[in-house]
């Protein structure tokens, strides 16, 4: 079988490519887990130029894993549930974190919202592939379902709180286009506009027994639904980023004893900031 590829979906069915998973009616936290999954739909595959054993090399790199087990202890640890709304369906399918337009930096290396080069420069599709047809099946509805699940958490609490669950490699891979700076074990992203100084003084006292916490390197930026983006402070957001090597064997191999302790400091900032 093809490299972690599936049967596709009914066109015009997602059920399968994302999930929100219920929290406690009073928690304004959504952890948000985008890169965790492998699974790329045949219909997809067959316009990914790699052989299965590159493409599984290259499913190693560019999967953040583990994270969705990350992303649940957390969640059964925490004393108010969090709400977690997963990415069932890799990155290599579409990118739902970026922008689907001239806005996005990375479209630079061929890393848009519709991937054309792998983390180390090469093809993945061809050069001229339309993206439309992906963005439209895919990465729309995975818009929409997370605007409204933030949408719900402000109607309910009056506010929302996104935890964007990354993680990254040890060594900086070819694709980053801002990987000179330092790679702690930990690093926040924040976003001017949405990331509170409270919410990143949280998140640097639950971590602080994981080792150093840095801000926005290697990677910077929190996501947040574009309807609210830059409009509403009552949504606030911060990109967790773990290397790798804190909690699995890289590139992509089984998780070991950190990713308990993860799952502990994680769950400690959710309840830090559900309070």
């Amino acid at each position: 079988m093809a490299a972690n590829a599936t049967s596709g979906d009914a066109p015009a069915a997602n059920a399968d490519s994302f999930e929100l998973l219920p929290g406690a009616g009073t928690s304004p936290v959504v952890l948000h887990v985008p890169h965790s999954s492998r699974r790329i739909p045949l219909p997809v595959r067959a316009g990914i130029t790699l052989d299965d054993p590159a493409l599984e090399g290259e499913l190693d790199h560019i999967t953040d894993a583990h994270t969705t087990q990350l992303a649940e202890e957390a969640a059964r640890a925490a004393g108010v549930t969090p709400w977690r709304f997963v990415n069932r369906l890799s990155r290599l399918v579409v990118d739902p974190e970026r922008f689907p337009d001239e806005r996005e930096e990375m479209r630079a290396v061929g890393m848009g919202a519709v991937y054309t080069r792998t983390t180390h420069g090469a093809p993945l599709r061809p050069a001229d592939v339309d993206p439309a047809p992906l963005v439209e099946r895919y990465f729309r509805p995975y818009a929409e379902a997370m605007t409204a699940a933030v949408a719900d958490r402000l109607a309910v609490t009056g506010r929302a709180v996104v935890i964007d669950v990354h993680s990254y490699p040890t060594a900086r891979l070819p694709y980053e286009l801002h990987g000179e700076g330092p790679r702690p074990p930990v690093c926040l992203g924040t976003d001017g506009f949405h990331t509170p100084a409270g919410l990143v003084e949280h998140a640097r006292r639950a971590f602080e027994g994981i080792g150093t916490v840095g801000i926005d390197s290697p990677f910077s930026g929190a996501y947040v639904p574009l309807r609210f983006h830059g409009e509403d402070p009552r949504v606030t957001s911060l990109m967790v980023e773990i290397r790798r090597d804190a909690y699995m064997s890289e590139p992509g191999g089984p998780a070991g004893p950190g990713l308990g302790r993860l799952a502990a400091a994680l769950a400690a900032l959710v309840d830090a900031v559900s309070r």
